[in-house]
């Protein structure tokens, strides 16, 4: 077991960064990095981001210097690598073959959310977890397709990312009736697809909601996700609210957790039940005990 560091070459915010990996475990890299002081919100999925400035401590507190080279290959050999298609980077084709299978002909439209999915302060809402809520809504409807709208929602329900509750849900709900009804849809497609993204405020759709159970249902996939995988994801919510002090997201954060095993049902499908419900509500109670929320 052991914490590597390569060179502070990594150009960022004004000065160099370095990465901070291990070879064996998180828990062991988290616990290194709290000894040394270093913020939650460095962490970014499988490392820690950390300025030039605090190379040598790292190195006195037990990090091992390696060339760049040498930690990625650590890395992948530890098995804690993200995979390519996970980073938001990687995801440009993927996204743009699924969106010409919904709206093509309309590749002005696509390059705007793309945009707004890969702004730099969103580290969990970007295009990842739009991917993944692509992904979700396929294995809730296979073999079938999933309705258009249902897939418009899905576009634009994060596309405007502030990281604040209901108000981000609002506009993006507002962009989507702007840009869609330009595009030429229905006026009745157009305030479905609005009225879908109002209802990710709450994951609360009303009985009956076809639409609003997909939805939700996709957009809470995550929480049923491998273990590691969902350390990930709480990684990079803590990221999207960097601005926000630890004692502050801590509180936040365990009212999110409480809310989320609150809602009965969690999941609306069998399907979605039967896929994520026992890991989400596993997941969920870890978060809790470990954070000691």
């Amino acid at each position: 077991m052991a914490i590597y560091l390569d060179p502070p070459l990594w150009p960022a915010h004004g000065t160099l960064f370095s990465h901070l990996i291990s070879d064996t475990s998180l828990a062991e890299l988290h616990a290194f990095a709290e000894a040394a002081g270093i913020p939650d919100r460095a962490f970014d999925g499988d490392h820690y981001d950390v300025p030039e400035r605090r190379y040598e401590s790292l190195v006195a507190a037990g990090a091992l210097p390696v060339e760049a080279r040498i930690l990625v290959r650590k890395l992948i050999a530890s098995g804690l690598r993200i995979p390519a298609r996970e980073r938001n980077s990687s995801l440009k084709m993927p996204l743009l073959k699924r969106w010409n299978s919904v709206l093509p002909g309309h590749e002005v439209l696509f390059l705007d959310l793309l945009d707004r999915w890969s702004e730099p302060h969103r580290s969990y809402h970007g295009r990842t977890h739009l991917l993944a809520v692509l992904e979700a809504l396929d294995l809730l409807t296979e073999p079938a397709i999933p309705p258009r709208a249902v897939l418009l929602a899905a576009w634009f329900h994060d596309a405007v990312y502030h990281g604040i509750p209901g108000q981000d849900e609002e506009e993006s709900a507002r962009l989507a009736e702007e840009r869609l009804s330009e595009a030429g849809l229905p006026a009745a497609e157009v305030a479905e697809v609005a009225r879908l993204v109002r209802v990710t405020s709450d994951h609360r759709p009303a009985p009956g909601d076809d639409g609003g159970v997909l939805l939700c249902d996709a957009d809470l996939s995550v929480l049923g996700s491998e273990p590691g995988q969902y350390a990930r994801y709480v990684a990079a919510v803590r990221k999207d609210f960097a601005h926000v002090g630890d004692a502050d997201f801590a509180a936040g954060r365990a009212a999110v957790v409480r809310r989320l095993l609150d809602l009965d049902p969690l999941f609306h499908t069998d399907r979605a039940r039967r896929l994520w419900l026992e890991a989400a509500r596993r997941n969920l109670a870890a978060e809790l005990q470990t954070a000691g929320l």
